[in-house]
């Protein structure tokens, strides 16, 4: 089954930290650009943080400086570490894998982040 499984969202703290994994299975994970997006209640889906084959990665200017995403190919799966967290940066959490030279996109269910004290 073509599939991307999100896990690791939940309630943190200002200032705290919290890792996303994006679990990968069903489709060849070298072939597709990994991203992570998010989506606020009332605001538009945006994308938080990307990466590709070799390891070249891109940030939303929110988040830079703050979250880091990395590849594990040998496991399938892609990870969002969050660190300094911030109410803004209450949203669920969205996986995507974009295929190399086509329009196909696989999303994830998404899990919720949320930053409240």
């Amino acid at each position: 089954q073509v599939q991307v499984v999100e896990s690791g969202g939940g309630l943190v703290q200002p200032g705290g930290s919290l890792r996303l994994s994006c679990a990968a299975s069903g489709f060849t994970f070298d072939s597709y650009a990994m991203n992570w997006y998010r989506q606020a209640p009332g605001k538009e889906r945006e994308l938080v943080a990307g990466i590709i084959t070799g390891g070249y990665t891109e940030y939303g200017d929110s988040v830079k400086g703050r979250f880091t995403i990395s590849s594990d190919n040998a496991k399938n799966t892609v990870y969002l570490q969050m660190n300094s967290l911030k109410p803004e940066d209450t949203a669920v959490y969205y996986c995507n894998a974009k295929e190399y030279g086509t329009s196909r996109r696989i999303w994830g269910q998404g899990t919720q982040v949320t930053v409240s004290s």
